[in-house]
């Protein structure tokens, strides 16, 4: 192959080589110029996109169907095409979900079934951006379904309007970033009804009003639009040498404020992991968001295994209450019912319990549940209301209570202490043992009530009965390990070795490790001789409820080995057991009463992450960055 003939580039044709003739002339070359935004990213206004929504038998992919499927394609502004169809789920339509939806049984009687219905679907919807208000909802049924009939499901880009709207919309504009809600504020012409076509219809007049929010803000690609969700501050990221000094495996992680005070305490199985995580894209709580921007440092206290972490972390978030902690910060204000130690005992909502004041059961979250528990019980035993304090010698006046026949009017001498005794005993005898007699009359009433249709007066009382039912196997359960002056149990640590952790009296008081290879019985010789001793009385909890659950729980994993007990470990006879499937019967109704719930966190924000220039990059292109809140 000849040479080439062709001019080097910079210099001008017909210039002689050096010595030769004329100096040469430096030629600039051709001419870069500089792309425009539409060039440097997928403009929105060419994106197409399909909003989609779907109605279905329930709230999950694992055991509901899918109904109905509504979507609409836009581009432009310009809607390009619907599709609409009812589906056949292979099943009876829950009649909760026909009143939702008025979608019912025999409307989809004759209609297709989900694997017909599919590939046309994904034809419509073939290159386009998939758009859905709380896209884990549709999409993950979709999926389900296209997994279900052997349908490969397509790569493709997807936007939720619920996150997107979060992220653009304050709390004084909206409350939440329900479709119901975003859909008025941004004047839908079509108001959600839960049916798909017309809900669909609904999320794309809020999409294209989230999309005048993102102009002013420099967001005009896909790929910026994709990205909005995963930009992290600059200044986070900068803030990411925090982590040089955190160790890996499990432990506890305190963030530092400007004075050294705990920002925030977490734990992690692996320490190291998990702090990086904060200074990345995948955080995207405001209130974390503003702790890291204030944090000063990472102070990292190693554990020998995952319940120690545990217990540290909530001892820590007690002792220190950090503000950016929501969970464990006050376990002094959790609330007991105490019947009280007197002749004729009433119920009584208090924040302590305090050992031969009486009997206790709890403890309760809120102030909401400690009602429910006692109204409950006072629909079964006719325990007094009133809050003096009654004298046998000293007579009173019956209240309205005793002639309801809710109450046997000890104040007037009607029951003698003995008489009323018994009726006290039941609630006894429940707490500690078996709480038939005091459960059986209330199932029976809620029976009654189903039989006469007054299903809402029934599902309050069953509602009631399963938070005491659940308060008493909590108590009970707390009590079975408070009596055991110490235990020691271990777990498989993975690789051939165990995780020892010694408990006295509900309280971890001791963890260790012994390897692969070494003594057992030596590592817990040491442990033992290093232990914290409880100052509980004996037979009392030596530590909060939330620690003694943490125990509780690391027991009852597969694979725990007791290896010492001192004392009796059991639970009390017959207990409550033989309630778990009632239990489980509330749960289901619960669900059923809300199958579509978003346990998301969407409520807006008071200051919502904004996007503010960045220092002009080469070129003097401006990339939006996203500015922290704090």
């Amino acid at each position: 192959m000849p040479p080439s003939t062709a001019p080097a580039p910079g210099w001008v044709p017909g210039a002689s080589a050096a010595g030769a003739g004329p100096a040469p002339r430096f030629d600039p070359g051709p001419r870069y110029v500089q792309g425009t935004i539409e060039e440097l990213g997928t403009p929105l206004a060419g994106v197409t996109f399909v909003v989609v929504d779907l109605e279905t038998t329930g709230g999950s992919p694992r055991d509901s169907a899918i109904t109905e499927i509504g979507a609409v394609k836009v581009r432009g502004g310009e809607v390009l095409g619907e599709f609409q169809t009812l589906v056949d789920p292979g099943r009876e339509i829950p009649p909760y979900i026909s009143v939702l939806t008025g979608i019912t049984t025999t409307m989809v009687t004759a209609a297709p079934r989900i694997g017909s219905v599919l590939p046309a679907f994904l034809e419509f919807a073939r290159g386009a951006v998939l758009v859905a208000h709380n896209a884990p909802f549709d999409l993950g049924f979709l999926k389900a379904a296209c997994a279900e009939n052997g349908i490969a499901w397509p790569a493709a880009a997807s936007v939720d309007t619920a996150v997107l709207a979060r992220r653009l919309l304050s709390r004084d504009e909206v409350p939440n970033c329900k479709l119901a809600t975003l859909a008025p504020y941004f004047s839908a012409t079509t108001d959600p009804c839960h049916r798909a076509l017309a809900d669909a219809r609904a999320t794309v007049d809020v999409l294209h009003g989230l999309f005048e929010r993102l102009g002013p803000l420099g967001i005009t690609s896909l790929e910026e639009l994709t990205g909005l969700t995963r930009r992290i501050d600059p200044e986070r990221r900068r803030k990411r040498h925090l982590v040089d000094d955190v160790p890996g495996g499990p432990g506890v992680y305190v963030f530092r404020g400007p004075k050294d005070e705990p920002l925030y305490v977490g734990t992690s199985n692996d320490l190291r992991s998990r702090v990086r995580s904060y200074f990345t894209s995948s955080e995207q709580r405001s209130r974390i968001t503003e702790m890291v921007a204030l944090s000063q440092r990472v102070e990292a206290i190693p554990c020998a295994h995952d319940l120690e972490a545990a217990v540290r972390e909530l001892r820590l978030i007690a002792e220190q209450k950090p503000r950016y902690n929501r969970r464990s910060r006050f376990p002094e204000r959790a609330l007991w019912i105490r019947l009280t130690d007197e002749a004729f005992p009433r119920l009584s909502i208090v924040r302590r319990v305090r050992p031969g004041a009486g009997v206790f059961l709890g403890p309760f979250p809120d102030r909401r549940a400690a009602d429910a528990a006692a109204a409950a019980i006072h629909e079964s035993l006719p325990l007094r209301q009133c809050t003096p304090r009654l004298s046998v010698r000293v007579l009173g006046t019956a209240c309205a209570l005793f002639g309801m026949g809710r109450c046997g009017a000890p104040c007037t001498g009607a029951q003698t202490p003995e008489e009323y005794g018994e009726i006290a005993a039941v609630l006894r005898a429940a707490v500690a043992a078996d709480p038939e007699a005091l459960v059986a009359p209330l199932l029976a009433r809620v029976d009654r009530l189903a039989a006469d249709e007054r299903f809402e007066d029934a599902a309050v009382l069953r509602d009631r009965i399963a938070v005491l039912v659940r308060a008493v196997r909590r108590r009970q359960r707390l009590e079975s390990l408070a009596a055991v002056p110490q235990l020691v149990i271990a777990r498989p640590d993975g690789s051939g070795g165990w995780h020892l952790s010694v408990i006295r009296r509900g309280r971890l008081v001791a963890a260790g490790g012994a390897p692969r290879g070494t003594s057992v019985r030596q590592t817990l010789a040491g442990l033992l001789s290093t232990a914290e001793t409880p100052l509980a009385p004996d037979g009392e909890l030596a530590a909060t409820v939330d620690e003694t659950e943490l125990v509780l729980r690391w027991m009852e994993k597969p694979g725990t080995r007791l290896v010492e007990v001192d004392g009796t470990l059991a639970c009390p006879v017959p207990g409550t057991g033989s309630y778990s499937a009632f239990l489980d019967q509330v749960d289901a109704g619960r669900r059923e009463r809300e199958p579509f719930a978003d346990g998301r966190a969407l409520g807006t924000r008071a200051r919502p992450d904004r996007v503010s220039p960045a220092p002009r990059g080469a070129g003097g292109r401006v990339p939006p960055r996203l500015a922290s809140p704090a």
